[in-house]
């Protein structure tokens, strides 16, 4: 029986720019990275709020070419923050691509889309652990 979500694999152009992209832009940590030096490097990031989920960024095109079959879309991710306004502003201040915030019935929430046009979701969600 499955207890918790682990890892989610995110299969980008350019490994680099996505680093810099969760960390610099979202403040993620680089937990690890591999490289097999045979073109599989994959880079492990999560929250640096010790979250229990991480990603692992994955070269596309390495992937696609070692397993044709392997459906590359772009995950749909949500996020939970506990000051949603001060993240929106300041992914804003940044010049990325954000959303409006809107009200849905579970909460707040806003998306935003990374360097390379996946977007992705943020929802407000008070609890004392998330900040």
């Amino acid at each position: 029986m499955i207890n918790s979500v682990g890892q989610i694999m995110l299969y980008v152009n350019d490994q680099d720019q996505a680093v810099h992209f969760w960390t610099e832009k979202l403040g993620f940590q680089v937990l690890s990275q591999e490289d097999d030096g045979q073109g599989m490097r994959w880079i492990e990031i999560a929250p640096s709020n010790g979250a229990e989920t991480s990603i692992i960024l994955h070269n596309k095109a390495f992937i696609s070419k070692m397993e044709p079959e392997l459906n590359l879309a772009t995950p749909s991710l949500m996020f939970f923050t506990g000051n949603l306004d001060k993240l929106h502003n300041d992914l804003l201040t940044d010049h990325l691509t954000v959303g409006e915030i809107v009200t849905m019935p579970s909460g707040r929430v806003f998306n935003f889309a990374d360097y390379e046009g996946n977007y992705f979701a943020v929802m407000e969600k008070k609890i004392d652990s998330i900040s």
